[in-house]
């Protein structure tokens, strides 16, 4: 996987840098990231808590993404990166002896590149990123009393190691944010049997500070919709509908208080089986 990512990052930067290297202002570890992180796509490094309402269990966000090189070209408005990405997220069932009961775990690491090109009054945005994920199911779904799993289920060896590319319209207004996207992945490996094949888009609206500021940050409420067309392990279409407030810049650090809507197949993949239709609140912080 690292080697794919080396590789990758490579032949990027070989197509897209410019023959004078006058044109290119190089930067290492820069500040913030290149491309934000959906805030739909629960498949998207976070850092944070929801709650579920109907069935009271906690899903726990532990992660982030950091983009480690930058070449920023002046003259064409124009910037490509590369980073990686280290993020999970667990089922939090119950709590007992002062710790939480992790039922079941999604963990993701890899490598992405990053391209954003502004116009005079919209942007371009595209994200390449190879990404490995595996599933496991925790001591919090095992009966100890029983010395067995619970609901006699078995631990799925869940493994996938997929591309995806991303392309994003980013506009501007005096007192609007609208960000439209699109994805496409293809999984080179993927077990149990599923469709290698899927997609994704959605849409960011914000509208930018219409709640004042707190403590010289802008507060912005948001709606947004990230569907899903999996193949779980046939084609069907999900969605998660997010709507909340950021408190800071809406590309930048801050936090985002939100209430959650979701309808799908089960978003944890030892589960992917099983539709699933809940509602949560909670909140993330980007730290990027």
């Amino acid at each position: 996987m690292l080697k794919k990512i080396f590789l990758l990052s490579v032949l990027l930067s070989g197509l897209l840098l410019p023959q004078s290297r006058e044109n290119c202002e190089f930067e290492l570890f820069p500040n913030g990231l290149n491309f934000m992180p959906i805030k739909a796509n629960y498949e998207e490094p976070r850092f944070g808590i929801q709650y579920l309402i109907k069935t009271n269990d906690l899903k726990v966000d532990i992660g982030n993404s950091s983009d480690i090189l930058s070449f920023n070209f002046p003259k064409n408005n124009s910037r490509l990166t590369l980073g990686v990405d280290f993020f999970a997220y667990a089922l939090a069932t119950s709590y007992e002896g002062h710790r939480l009961q992790i039922d079941a775990l999604d963990g993701f690491f890899g490598g992405n590149a990053s391209f954003s090109k502004i116009f005079d009054d919209w942007e371009f945005q595209a994200r390449f990123r190879i990404v490995h994920n595996s599933a496991h199911l925790v001591d919090g779904h095992y009966d100890l009393n029983e010395d067995d799993w619970m609901n006699g289920d078995r631990p799925i060896p869940y493994t996938r190691d997929s591309g995806e590319l991303t392309v994003a319209y980013l506009k501007r207004f005096s007192n609007v944010f609208l960000k439209f996207y699109a994805s496409v992945m293809y999984s080179t490996l993927v077990r149990p049997k599923m469709e290698k094949w899927l997609a994704n888009a959605g849409y960011e609206f914000v509208l930018p500070s219409a709640f004042g500021v707190f403590f010289q940050e802008p507060v912005s409420p948001f709606i947004t919709t990230h569907f899903y067309l999996d193949g779980n392990p046939d084609y069907s279409f999900n969605s998660n509908t997010m709507i909340g407030i950021k408190i800071g810049k809406w590309q930048g650090k801050g936090v985002v208080f939100y209430f959650d809507y979701f309808n799908g197949y089960h978003y944890l993949s030892e589960y992917f089986l099983q539709r699933k239709e809940q509602i949560g609140i909670g909140f993330f912080i980007d730290f990027f």
